[in-house]
């Protein structure tokens, strides 16, 4: 899963400009008045979003919190489209994030975050532990996506998502929103609008990069060399929320919106539909107290098998071993050819996934 909690990686403007492939991002973006101008400083000592601290403060109190942590949930549907045919929805998809920030003492931001994901039945919204492939024939073992700990430094500049190989391009978070200062620097200045006592913005990551899960060792779960995910947010903040800064955490709205290529665990390889585009539509919200936000059935069921998931551990370093589900699944599920060299395979002092296929115990 790479949801509403990803790994933020930054690098200089010539890593930047070789992972967007030469794309021109006109220089003087800023300067002419970009998306950001919609939500303008408060004279009355507000947050100033055109300044990329208080951008990054105000992005990271809405999605996490500055005081104690706190949960937030995402869940809707997911629907399966291939060639031309209509959308058929296929299974539900949810999970929680339990979240902090702090800042450094040489002024960046850290981040962590401890995760999970489900897929759920359409009718009762209860986890799936199997599934019941309608376009194979096969059920299949279903793999929960688990994320112990997650932690990331931000500053000032723009955040980059690395996955897949180092030959791979990376992902410039929010490409077509957020453009280079006069300098050539990205600045994090991420596109806040104001529309009454509410703030709007959108937060968009489209990645390419080699699968992990390879058609050589897995030629049942892969479904090919490369894959395209993508993930896209709208949220809905309250300004004077946002900017009190005696509050730690100010609450969200999100609709949340992802497509890719199928999951490793329905076993779409070798089908014949290894082109098979996987649509969600969700909700993702954060801010109630305790665990409010996140619906009964999964509340009971992460109490059940995974209850250390509502809560974070005491370390501030930076782990991030699980950051999507692919590389998890290759860590986690088997290879499929057994001549394959598991190099994938995680290491010992990592913890497997609490339930679903990859839990090795």
């Amino acid at each position: 899963m790479t949801s509403l909690f990803n790994a933020d990686l930054n690098s200089n403007r010539r890593q930047v400009l070789s992972g967007l492939g030469g794309l021109s991002l006109g220089a003087g973006a800023l300067a002419a008045g970009g998306p950001a101008e919609a939500a303008k400083p408060k004279s009355d000592g507000g947050l100033d979003y055109t300044d990329p601290k208080d951008n990054l403060y105000a992005f990271a109190k809405m999605l996490s919190s500055f005081g104690e942590p706190v949960v937030g949930c995402f869940h809707g549907l997911m629907y399966m489209r291939w060639g031309t045919n209509r959308m058929v929805p296929v299974f539900g998809y949810e999970g929680t994030g339990c979240m902090q920030a702090r800042w450094e003492p040489d002024g960046t931001l850290s981040r962590r975050s401890r995760e999970t994901g489900y897929f759920t039945d359409l009718e009762t919204g209860e986890v799936l532990e199997t599934w019941d492939n309608p376009f194979t024939g096969e059920t299949v073992e279903v793999y929960h996506f688990y994320n112990p700990l997650l932690v990331r430094r931000m500053d000032d500049k723009m955040s980059l998502f690395n996955f897949g190989k180092e030959t791979d391009s990376p992902t410039l978070m929010n490409e077509g929103t957020v453009f280079p200062d006069e300098t050539g620097n990205i600045p994090f200045i991420m596109p806040f609008q104001q529309f009454g006592d509410d703030l709007m913005l959108n937060w968009d990551y489209t990645h390419e990069y080699t699968n992990p899960v390879t058609p050589e060792g897995w030629p049942k779960s892969s479904t090919g060399t490369y894959i395209s995910p993508s993930e896209h947010f709208t949220f809905n903040i309250k300004k004077a929320e946002l900017e009190d800064r005696s509050i730690p955490a100010a609450r969200f709205v999100a609709g949340f919106s992802r497509m890719s290529q199928c999951w490793p665990w329905m076993k779409m390889g070798g089908s014949g539909m290894e082109d098979v585009q996987l649509f969600g539509r969700m909700f993702s919200h954060k801010g109630l107290a305790g665990t409010m936000d996140v619906r009964p059935k999964i509340l009971k069921y992460i109490e059940k098998h995974a209850q250390e998931y509502l809560t974070l551990p005491d370390t501030w370093e930076m782990e991030n071993f699980r950051v999507d589900t692919w590389s998890s699944y290759a860590a986690d599920v088997p290879p499929e050819n057994p001549d394959h060299d598991w190099v994938e395979k995680r290491p010992d002092n990592i913890a497997g996934p609490p339930t679903g296929s990859g839990f090795l115990g």
